[in-house]
């Protein structure tokens, strides 16, 4: 339960940014004692891939808060954000954190589930993230989005260091990540409806 707590919190933090919970995980495995990445994910901590990963990070930091340029990110981080998802899934349930001791074999028949599961949370995430944005765009011309991506940003940080360090934690945020996502969907709903031209109802002479 704790390792699909943890990848699905890594795996929502993709979601939102594709690069911070990868990030995290690389410098938690070089930095903590008390976190191992398993061997087939102990790449996210090589110098390379930490400053490749560093620079993406930056650069999808600084792309997201532009107008228009935001919303192009988004499209391009469709693929991106479900694929870092589906690695940060596989890497943060099979690694020994300072919440898990013993990692579970809980996927050691089937390797590509985890990997699965992450590419659906970080994509229904993302779409969920980049539906919001355009509308918050058309709404305020643009001015909403570095506000907007800061909040993104920090969630995705929360929810990522949350998982390596207190699932228990991440599991709350993750419950208020669902909370917000339905008050969103739900208050999109209502301003459609409110939006729909009411009929006129013609009386016959």
């Amino acid at each position: 339960m704790i390792e699909f707590i943890i990848g699905t919190s890594l795996a929502a933090s993709a979601g939102l940014n594709a690069w911070m919970p990868l990030f995290l995980l690389g410098l938690a495995d070089r930095l903590l004692p008390a976190v191992e990445l398993p061997s087939a994910w102990a790449w996210l901590s090589s110098d390379l891939a930490l400053w490749i990963v560093g620079a993406l990070l930056l650069l999808e930091i600084i792309a997201d808060k532009i107008p228009a340029l935001d919303s192009m990110n988004d499209i391009v981080q469709s693929i991106l954000r479900p694929a870092a998802g589906g690695i940060a899934f596989g890497a943060g349930a099979g690694a020994q954190t300072v919440a898990v001791d013993d990692p579970a074999s809980l996927f050691a028949d089937n390797q590509w589930v985890p990997v699965a599961v992450g590419i659906a949370v970080a994509l229904v995430v993302h779409i969920v993230k980049a539906t919001a944005r355009v509308t918050a765009n058309a709404a305020t011309g643009g001015l909403a989005a570095p506000v907007l991506s800061a909040a993104e940003d920090g969630a995705s940080f929360a929810l990522a260091a949350a998982a390596i360090i207190v699932p228990i934690l991440a599991a709350a945020l993750l419950i208020g990540l669902v909370v917000a996502v339905i008050a969103l969907l739900r208050r999109r709903a209502r301003l459609r409806r409110e939006r729909q031209p009411v009929g006129r109802v013609t009386r016959p002479r």
